[in-house]
């Protein structure tokens, strides 16, 4: 298939208007030289829209649209809880996170635990996260997204990679993190209209035009078993959401560790102009992401009755799609998927770059010009861009649902990182040995669950690691003594939010009861 011209015409409106408008925020005032403040941190200048449509824009990409309606299409409506309780995590961290790491007035997750513990907990987190985003995070993004391009546009997947890293690196590379989220304004505007447009015409269509409540009743009667929250030990898809541990078990430390601990997500709030303003840009992301899934799940499991056939290889339910558009609209959710591509890859780059240039380069290499740190964080962003677009066929190219892909290689290392954290923040006693006895023992015991276990479902496996984990860093802790002059306490902050925000914590909260008690 071909796009036609009135659709490569508004595509190439996108691609342009994109760049120049990312020019033009990166601007500097005459005179003032770009500093790594403003490079990493956008000068911390951002409003509470800029970070909650960032974070949106820089959590949904491919592998949410692509890889969720995927798992929308094979395991169905169960997937959602990834995004649903996303919304309350959201809260959480807003209200007690937040407070204290706006207070530190760090740069990167791994500063702080430096801050915390020593400067060997950094380096180990540093060396991680590099590694996950790089190998795991913008090889997906980069895979699925060159597969949507390939299915949309017939464009070769090898091309489409490099489109999309030089296409990342043409919009974000110059302004960092002030070009990427002003930018994810349009963003995801282009991400919400493109995907509710996508979803009113698939339900449509299952209504034989007799609208969209008429098609969401014709697809529950005909899909009714993808409209299962909580899965049965006889559902084929058992192992990857099961059951009752999606709401209760492994999935919440999942988000913890993505929402409150992931630097390219948290590096938004970081750079707010306040502590009040990074809270309401929470409360909004949170509102952002109960709709979510009528984005990228409900095309899915409208996919599994409009396109049949597509078990084996159901990560092609979304660009199949797509692929019904009529001209021009198909241009508009064609740009709005790229768009969330794209966003995500800027989102990731200028994160890997920050956290080597301020965790790792300038521990070696102190006291350089900041011209010429804000020069290395440009050269690692493109040069993670490059390895990825490389490394991204061979590792992915034998997964049918690269989400969870993405979830099973992480999860080895997630629940060391929530304890490490949450003892970091609010246990007085946690020393830096127990914080690296926490990190390794996740990786070793679910490497071990991983090879000896394997039919364990993975998120089960990081139920037990995390208990591990939990036991192995209390002990540790109690047998060491905190003894670096680099370990300093735990600090009070000020968790009280404004009536504006615990409105909206109601809000989600009813809100997703309601969607629970329906679907359960």
């Amino acid at each position: 298939m071909s796009l036609s011209p009135i659709d490569i015409g508004i595509f190439i409106a996108y691609v342009v208007g994109l760049i120049i408008i990312a020019s033009l925020v990166s601007r500097e005032k005459a005179g003032h030289e770009k500093d790594t403040k403003d490079y990493f941190l956008a000068g911390n200048s951002l409003t509470w829209w800029a970070i909650g449509a960032s974070l949106i824009a820089a959590n949904i990409s491919a592998e949410q649209i692509i890889g969720m309606s995927g798992s929308g299409y094979a395991v169905g409506l169960g997937i959602a809880s990834y995004e649903w309780l996303a919304a309350i995590i959201l809260m959480i961290i807003g209200k007690y996170f937040l407070p204290i790491f706006l207070k530190h007035k760090i740069y990167t997750m791994p500063q702080y635990l430096e801050r915390r513990y020593n400067h060997d907990v950094r380096l180990v987190l540093a060396i991680f996260w590099i590694g996950v985003y790089i190998f795991v995070n913008l090889t997906s993004v980069l895979w699925l997204g060159s597969l949507a391009i390939n299915t949309v546009a017939g464009v070769d997947i090898v091309y489409g990679l490099i489109f999309l890293g030089a296409f990342a690196a043409a919009y974000s590379l110059y302004g960092g993190l002030k070009a990427v989220a002003f930018t994810d304004i349009i963003q995801v505007v282009l991400l919400v209209a493109g995907g509710l447009y996508l979803t009113y015409v698939s339900l449509n269509i299952i209504g034989e035009g007799q609208g969209i409540i008429t098609g969401f009743e014709k697809l529950t009667e005909q899909a009714a078993t993808k409209f299962d929250m909580i899965l049965s030990k006889d559902n084929e898809y058992y192992n990857l959401l099961p059951g009752i541990t999606a709401l209760v078990g492994a999935v919440w430390v999942l988000h913890f560790a993505y929402w409150g601990f992931n630097q390219y997500i948290i590096q938004r709030a970081l750079a707010a102009k306040s502590l009040q303003e990074a809270q309401k840009g929470i409360a909004f992301a949170a509102l952002l992401k109960v709709i979510m899934p009528i984005i990228v799940v409900l095309p899915g499991i409208a996919a599994y009755v409009i396109i049949p056939g597509l078990e084996g290889t159901p990560d092609r339910a979304y660009p199949e799609l797509i692929k019904l558009m009529p001209a021009g609209m198909l241009g508009l959710v064609f740009a709005a998927l790229v768009a969330a591509i794209v966003s995500s890859l800027g989102s990731m780059t200028n994160s890997i770059s920050t956290i080597f240039t301020m965790d790792i380069y300038s521990y070696y290499k102190p006291g350089r010009s900041q011209r010429h740190y804000v020069l290395i964080g440009r050269a690692v962003s493109l040069s993670s861009l490059i390895i990825a677009m490389i490394c991204a066929k061979p590792l992915l190219g034998n997964f049918d649902q690269a989400f969870q892909y993405i979830q099973e290689f992480t999860g080895f290392f997630t629940p060391g990182i929530v304890i490490i954290f949450f003892f970091g923040m609010f246990w007085e006693r946690a020393t830096p040995a127990s914080a690296l006895a926490a990190a390794i023992g996740s990786f070793l015991s679910s490497l071990a669950f991983f090879l000896f276990w394997p039919e364990l479902p993975f998120l089960d496996r990081m139920n037990f690691v995390f208990v591990i984990c939990l036991v192995l860093a209390v002990s540790v802790s109690y047998m060491t003594k905190q003894t670096s002059d680099q370990v300093h306490p735990v600090e009070k902050a000020d968790f009280q939010t404004t009536t504006g925000y615990n409105v909206v914590a109601v809000a989600v909260l009813m809100i997703l009861t309601a969607i629970y008690f329906t679907w359960w």
